[in-house]
């Protein structure tokens, strides 16, 4: 049996995780961050399955949004044992460019997310095993995704 998780661990895991995103890490950074068995990722416009589902999504995405910024507002942590389940809310903000428009337009949102956490039977680290983002709360005179 492997150590249980501490909420050190999940906090860590989680504030590295929209770091990497905020600066739009190269996908190989977020390998070891993820699950490599089972993972399921629940977005607003896609459910993904697997590492290779989450590159095609990945790539996408940083092609769409620039000069993003991810701020966690609250993270919840149940633990039990080896696994934790996680409530979280995380200010996203991104700014986006729909040609032909002139300007861009800034999006700013409070997602509220449910994540899996458990203990990677190889690295032994924290690793998000399921990541569903529950609602997307936009803020006044935000853009729309």
């Amino acid at each position: 049996m492997t150590k249980p998780l501490t909420e050190s661990e999940v906090s860590d895991l989680a504030k590295i995780w929209y770091r990497k995103l905020d600066v739009h890490a190269p996908l190989l950074d977020f390998i070891p961050l993820l699950s490599e068995e089972n993972l399921e990722m629940t977005f607003p416009e896609a459910t993904l399955q697997g590492l290779v589902a989450f590159e095609g999504w990945y790539e996408r995405v940083i092609r769409i949004f620039f000069d993003e910024v991810h701020r966690l507002k609250e993270v919840n942590i149940n633990l039990q044992g080896e696994t934790a389940e996680v409530n979280l809310v995380v200010e996203w903000q991104a700014s986006v460019w729909n040609p032909p428009s002139a300007k861009s337009e800034r999006i700013i949102l409070d997602a509220d997310q449910s994540w899996v956490v458990k203990r990677s039977p190889k690295s032994g680290d924290a690793v998000i095993t399921k990541y569903v983002v529950n609602a997307l709360n936009y803020q006044e005179g935000s853009a729309k995704l």
